[in-house]
């Protein structure tokens, strides 16, 4: 297709063979992930302290710069893998934030990502990466939305860097509204669970209380579990049995 130019007409070849980007002002790009799980009833997330400008001394997301020849969900994949040790994890993109001023060096837009992992992989990966994972913390209920606060073992409110308040508080939601119509508590789990178990899951994400009999009937009905004909052993009250998801939720960077 050709196109005027000066009067004259130009073929797109021309025309890319000319264009110089550097005449526009760009922007950086960039990818935070949230990892998400639930241990112990309370929903955790891995953060990393900063040892560099600006903000130093601040926890945050894992993140870094998307690369030019780098898509979106290979950078994410990237990130988890470099600074938290993770592969093979469910990976959803989940936000892009590009206020103005988010970032005191340059204009910078974030693509954030959530991840969920089971407790025991998230723990041992954030021990070997010199991580925290941070409880969790939401002012507000439902899917009513806005940021949320992370704090250590002590109780003490960690200082967020950037605006991952607001990162953190958007995956919180986001998982809440897909609890109902997706099988996302799942790789909140380990392979194998109980019905309590992922009920405490569901409760965890959710901030309340669910009821028993209605969450049983509702798991048992969704076509999404399988039995495994094992049960818990060892313990002062009915065995309960163990259960496996059908279908594994995960998603694989772009090759």
């Amino acid at each position: 297709m050709l196109c005027t130019e000066k009067g004259r007409e130009v073929t797109e070849t021309e025309f890319l063979a000319a264009y110089d980007p550097a005449e526009y002002e760009r922007l950086s790009v960039a990818v935070d992930v949230v990892v998400l799980t639930v241990d112990e009833g309370e929903l955790r997330v891995l953060l990393v302290r900063r040892t560099e400008h600006p903000h130093v001394g601040r926890w945050a997301v894992p993140g870094g710069f998307v690369a030019p020849d780098e898509s979106l969900d290979n950078a994410a994949a990237r990130v988890l893998a470099h600074k938290a040790g993770l592969d093979g994890i469910f990976l959803e993109q989940l936000y892009t934030f590009g206020a103005v001023g988010r970032d005191p060096r340059t204009r910078v837009v974030a693509v954030a990502y959530y991840a969920l992992v089971d407790a025991a992989r998230l723990a041992a990966a954030a021990q070997a990466a010199g991580a925290v994972l941070a409880t969790v913390r939401v002012a507000w209920a439902g899917e009513t939305g806005g940021p949320a606060e992370a704090r250590d073992p002590d109780g003490a409110v960690l200082p967020l860097a950037f605006d991952h308040p607001e990162v953190l508080g958007t995956a919180v939601l986001r998982l809440r509204g897909k609890l109902d119509y997706a099988p996302v508590g799942f790789p909140l789990l380990p392979e194998r669970f109980t019905l309590r178990d992922l009920q405490e899951v569901h409760e965890t994400v959710l901030g309340r209380r669910l009821n028993r009999d209605s969450f049983r009937r509702r798991m048992l009905a969704s076509g999404q579990l399988r039995a495994t004909g094992d049960h818990e052993r060892d313990v002062p009250y009915r065995p309960a049995e163990f259960y496996t998801a059908v279908a594994a939720l995960a998603r694989p960077a772009e090759q």
